[in-house]
């Protein structure tokens, strides 16, 4: 066997350039099917993040608005959405729940000296912290005293904080919003922003947030939200923007948001809020991975596919060329199977030695990825700027199936396509080869 390489390998050099080329089209094949995966790997990945920030045992009930025509409430006021009276109904009704979070969310204006910037003011409850994955960088959280008393305390994202405090701690300082002012008695640390989920939920950038006591929201801003457009007005009605549980147990998700679903729809006529589960939106993530990576994985095999004709083609050229080789060979005793072996042995290296380096180049992707990244955004920020979020923070992530199958598809395709120039090979009539010039 070592000598049948080391001749195959002495045959494929006399060829450097026609050898290089058919390695190339393996190794392209290779990296093809590692890359693609890999993207395809990260992409799934920051998806099911997202989804399981939100929690597997949670159940997310959103206000939505409806059509107009469904809207109640009377002259420019309209009023839709989740009611204090529903939160109170699911915390009361529905035993397998461990916890309950109500929430108010609008968009504001808030100031501190000179530094103004837009801010989702969001009025929670203490347990909204622990909820959402959220994490203290100094001070504290909403307590139960807080809401108790309503007090103006406020706690701010981390982009908030470096928009409206870039040089100095924003604990104990007076945050205005509107004509109401707040004490920052907490920042949160950064966290990624989500992005939107189906029609349902929207994208959530956490870091530009402000929060305040759910009592403190109700009793300074209201239930009411005023727009004034080109002369007109139009005026929302909303009592909670979203309410989010908890449920003991895993296997009681499904059914505990059936419940939910039938006593909502009891006492909303028209369809104005969402039910979000993450538990059901994962497992649909992890069966589109699948379809996604098959799918990858079938476009990077063309690419094998074209390097595989390569190597026939390179073959076919070779037996010709070695026809009166082959008949010495033959000549002197050596079998179609000796023959065979020796062209066989000849695409074996080719392929395996463009799956090698494929799969080198494979382990790359990432660090070329990253490092595209960042020179493109050295250059043109302005561009990665622009990008979205999950797009600036993509990274791949290998897949080792993906690896070993690329390296074991790229040695099959070798095999596959030398076997006809190798059999072709073998059944030359020794004779007609000898008188082949």
């Amino acid at each position: 066997m070592w000598q049948i390489l080391s001749v195959g390998l002495k045959s494929l050099l006399l060829h450097k350039l026609r050898s290089a080329l058919a390695i190339l089209g393996i190794l392209i094949g290779v990296t093809a099917v590692i890359w693609l995966v890999a993207m395809g790997e990260g992409v799934s990945y920051q998806a099911q993040q997202q989804i399981k920030d939100l929690g597997a045992n949670n159940i997310i009930i959103r206000s939505t608005k409806p059509p107009a025509e469904a809207l109640r409430g009377g002259g420019f006021i309209i009023a839709y959405g989740l009611l204090r009276a529903d939160f109170e109904r699911i915390v009361t009704n529905v035993p397998t729940l461990s916890q309950a979070v109500p929430m108010r969310e609008i968009t504001r204006e808030a100031r501190y000296l000179d530094n103004v910037t837009d801010v989702r003011l969001v009025g929670c409850t203490s347990k909204y912290l622990e909820m959402n994955n959220l994490r203290l960088a100094r001070g504290r959280f909403i307590s139960d005293k807080d809401l108790e008393s309503a007090e103006n305390v406020c706690i701010i994202g981390a982009d908030t904080a470096r928009i409206l405090f870039p040089y100095q701690d924003p604990i104990g300082q007076f945050l205005q919003v509107e004509d109401a002012f707040y004490v920052v008695v907490g920042q949160t640390e950064s966290k990624t922003p989500s992005a939107g989920i189906g029609g349902s939920m929207s994208a959530q950038d956490f870091n530009l947030d402000v929060y305040i006591p759910l009592a403190t929201l109700r009793a300074r801003i209201g239930d009411m939200v005023v727009t004034s457009r080109a002369g007109s007005r139009e005026g929302e009605q909303v009592e909670l923007s979203q309410i989010t549980v908890t449920v003991r147990d895993l296997e009681q998700v499904d059914e505990t948001a059936d419940i939910i679903r039938a006593l909502l729809g009891r006492f909303h006529p028209v369809q104005d809020y969402a039910i979000v589960v993450p538990k059901e939106l994962l497992q649909q993530a992890q069966v589109l991975q699948m379809m996604f990576n098959l799918l990858l994985v079938l476009i990077a095999g063309i690419a094998l596919l074209v390097g595989g004709i390569g190597i026939m083609n390179i073959m076919l050229a070779t037996v010709t060329e070695r026809t009166r080789e082959i008949g010495i060979r033959r000549a002197l005793g050596a079998k179609q199977r000796d023959i065979v072996s020796q062209f066989l042995s000849e695409t074996i290296v080719l392929s395996a030695t463009g799956g090698l380096l494929g799969v080198f180049i494979g382990f790359l992707c990432r660090p070329a990825i990253v490092g595209t990244r960042s020179l493109v955004g050295s250059l043109f920020p302005d561009v990665i700027s622009s990008l979205p979020p999950n797009i600036q923070q993509l990274e791949p992530r290998l897949a080792w199936w993906s690896i070993i199958a690329a390296f074991l598809i790229s040695v099959g395709v070798g095999v596959l396509f030398g076997l006809y120039p190798a059999q072709r090979a073998a059944r030359m009539d020794p004779i007609e080869a000898l008188r082949h010039e």
